[in-house]
């Protein structure tokens, strides 16, 4: 086949082929019929008839590149050979003059009716008489068609190597210039011409390339490409069939891969297909989650007798696992232990493939599933638990809540002598942490620090964050002057949580110190960073610096969005500016912001506190008009409270049946607003049905609600009713209570 295709190559290109083929470069065709060369040659031929080696010398040496016309005009092939063997044995100079002759010896040959017979007669002379002259390119191809037509492929690749590499390297050029230019069609071409093992490894290198220069190839040109090679029975190699599979997988061309793949196998290269190659389309499958196929293509592996790996059941069991397919990955697992109704597959279970089913079942919630594979590694010499095992099921139990066994597992960790690792210290650091365990935390990290294992950006990102979470500073402060003298950088994370934690606990002056150390490091502060600069600067009065916070923002092109404005509406409001602050909301509305129940709350409490019930009213019932957006219960509370502050008790008591219809539940703050306008205006039946309705609406009281009801009612003799009502219970209403009673 090698032979062949190199003679496939030859037919299109003999042109290309190195001087040493042909020394002058020049044959008989190239001459006109009507030349001198004609006419020269007809007098040899009558001159040949005499074998006079004085009369014969000028056309040896002086026009040898008219021997091939002259050998041709003989007609003979038997003269043709006397002719040749006269030149070996009286020449003085026989190669050159034997090149051109032998090639017109070949051209007579090619001629004649039995001209394969012929032809092989005149390559088995020059193996055995003159096999130390070079051929010309019309004599090479001459030879390699006919050896190509007879089988005779060792004979044709022996005759091929004499090739000058040259040649070859040309056109192995020109294949990869058309590919690095995107000319994938004309490639096409060019390979009709010269498939053979060289172009086959021109055409899988450049498609197994994780870059190209040129444009990406097309689909069909990649399939078609790779299925021209094997139709002529040129087959990837199993390493630049699983770049090529790798190449196209990462490039989110699954289904091309597939089809390459599947090309291979079909045309009869399933030999060259090894797992690699399976587990290269397997990953790539994974990664889209295509379960189903992975499936397929495993079930096609076991038919074609293609053994997988170890990795190819740990791509299987991960891709599973993350799909959270549990199940189906243990039946995966317990097959290569031998379990269930499939014998063993020859592959043994390795520590990566049980941590990574240990990871799986902890991520679902089975620790203690994950806890029994452990058990079982330890009975196993070839995959004892590593850090690995440990940190995966500590992680589990601690995100499971069960720091107690995460501990545990911890100490067993040391016992069993395995060395912990920083995602270790990170991951019992981040359980406590979030569990309200922060000073454990720290005790353990320092544990580790004596240790010599030194935390990372994580280990402190983890603990300035819970630090921060309750509102302790200093101590995040603390840590991050640690994590800057240890050497570790702080990422954008830790800053932002700074400025947070110092914002809110009104630090302003230092969190924005941590700003310019942000912007020191190289990051930028983000929409939400900024929105609690501004809150913060807004609850610290200071309208100078949020006017410069909003103008860096501007600058930047950081958008303030629903926050920011919600910020700015209601800090306005608290100081009286509504003008400001409506021209801010109709500002956000040109913008595209719709104002969320946030906006509109913080607008209506500061008219509320401005003593402007009937502006804030105005607002509310045009919120329940015009806007999509439902008044909310804190909304509610802002309103009746300020109602009952403004001796309007009617108009609050009607909000809350307007919360009744609408579906808005009330809470214990509600009902304490409203007991309080009750309870001024002495509406006390009133007072009655407001606290079934609390039992019945399950808000319960609280030590305002005691304060105002306690007083009152023993005041006025209705003592049983509060006792009744702190147990959840209405009580009947007494017949003296059908009147209003008075105090």
């Amino acid at each position: 086949m090698l032979a062949q295709s190199k003679l496939l190559r030859l037919r299109h290109h003999h042109r290309l082929l190195p001087s040493r083929f042909s020394p002058l470069r020049r044959c008989h065709s190239e001459c006109p019929s009507s030349s001198p060369a004609e006419l020269t040659a007809t007098q040899a031929v009558e001159v040949l008839h005499q074998w006079d080696f004085d009369q014969l010398r000028p056309f040896l040496f002086e026009a040898s590149h008219h021997l091939p016309q002259i050998i041709v005009r003989l007609n003979s092939i038997p003269k043709a050979v006397d002719f040749l063997n006269y030149l070996r044995d009286k020449a003085e100079r026989p190669q050159q003059a034997l090149s051109y002759a032998f090639e017109g010896a070949l051209q007579l040959a090619s001629r004649h009716p039995n001209s394969q017979q012929h032809l092989l007669m005149l390559h088995t002379y020059r193996k055995s008489y003159l096999s130390n002259i070079s051929l010309t390119a019309k004599s090479a191809y001459l030879l390699l068609q006919c050896l190509g037509k007879a089988q005779m492929l060792d004979d044709s690749l022996l005759l091929f190597n004499e090739l000058d590499p040259s040649s070859t390297s040309s056109l192995i050029s020109k294949l990869r210039g058309l590919f690095k230019s995107g000319r994938t069609h004309d490639a096409l071409h060019l390979l009709d011409e010269m498939l053979d093992d060289f172009t086959g490894e021109v055409v899988f290198g450049e498609l197994g390339r994780r870059d190209h220069r040129g444009r990406d190839f097309a689909d069909e040109d990649i399939v078609g490409l790779v299925t021209k090679q094997c139709e002529h029975g040129v087959f990837p190699d199993a390493f630049k069939l699983t770049q090529m599979i790798t190449t196209l997988c990462r490039n989110r061309k699954n289904v091309v891969a597939w089809e390459l793949l599947h090309g291979v196998m079909r045309l009869g290269g399933a030999v060259a297909v090894e797992a690699a190659s399976c587990n290269a389309l397997l990953a790539g499958l994974g990664r889209e989650r295509d379960i189903q196929r992975m499936n397929i293509l495993m079930a096609e592996m076991e038919e074609m007798r293609i053994k997988p790996s170890v990795v190819t059941f740990g791509i299987l069991v991960n891709n599973l696992c993350k799909a959270r397919r549990i199940d189906e990955a243990l039946e995966v697992f317990d097959k290569l232990k031998g379990k269930g109704e499939g014998n063993r597959v020859g592959v043994e279970p390795d520590v990566i493939l049980y941590n990574t089913l240990i990871d799986g079942l902890c991520k679902v919630g089975r620790e203690d599933h994950g806890l029994s594979l452990l058990e079982e590694m330890k009975t196993k010499k070839q995959c004892r638990p590593n850090a690995v095992t440990y940190n995966c099921l500590i992680d589990g139990f601690c995100k499971a809540g069960k720091i107690g066994k995460a501990c545990k597992l911890y100490s067993q960790m040391i016992n069993e002598e395995v060395k912990p690792t920083v995602v270790t210290l990170n991951t019992l650091v981040d359980g406590l942490c979030k569990h309200g365990k922060v000073h454990r935390a720290v005790e353990f990290f320092n544990e580790m620090k004596g240790k010599g294992l030194k935390g990372s950006t994580v280990t402190y990102t983890t603990l300035i964050s819970a630090f921060c979470g309750v509102n302790n500073i200093d101590k995040a402060m603390q840590y991050f002057d640690e994590m800057l003298s240890s050497g570790c950088s702080p990422d954008a994370i830790i800053y932002y949580s700074l400025i947070s934690g110092l914002s809110i606990a009104g630090r302003m002056d230092d969190a924005s110190a941590v700003v310019s150390k942000l912007k020191q490091a190289g990051f930028g502060l983000d929409i939400a960073c900024y929105n609690v600069l501004i809150s913060g600067f807004c609850k610290k009065k200071k309208p100078e610096r949020v006017y410069e916070m909003l103008e860096e923002m501007e600058k930047i092109g950081v958008k303030p969005d629903i926050v920011t404005y919600n910020t700015l509406v209601s800090y306005l409001g608290k100081i009286g500016d509504f003008r400001s602050a409506r021209k801010l909301m109709k500002r956000m509305l040109e913008e595209g912001l719709q104002p969320s129940v946030v906006t509109y709350g913080a607008i209506i409490q500061a008219y509320c506190l401005k003593k402007n019930v009937g502006m804030a009213m105005m607002i509310f019932e045009k919120m329940c008009s015009t806007s999509k957006v439902p008044p909310n219960t804190v909304i509610y509370n802002i309103l009746i409270d300020a109602l009952c502050k403004n001796n309007n008790v009617e108009k609050a008591i009607s909000l809350m049946d307007d919360m009744k219809i609408k579906g808005v539940r009330p809470n214990t703050t509600t009902y304490n607003a409203i007991l309080k306008g009750v309870r001024d205006k002495k509406m006390l039946q009133k007072a009655f049905e407001l606290m079934n309705r609390m039992i019945e609406d399950a808000c319960r009281p609280d030590y305002i609600t005691m304060e105002i009801l306690t007083e009152w009612l023993d005041a006025v003799g209705e003592i049983e009713k509060l006792k009744h009502f702190v147990q959840g219970y209405p009580a009947p209403s007494p017949a003296s209570s059908q009147t209003s009673i008075s105090f």
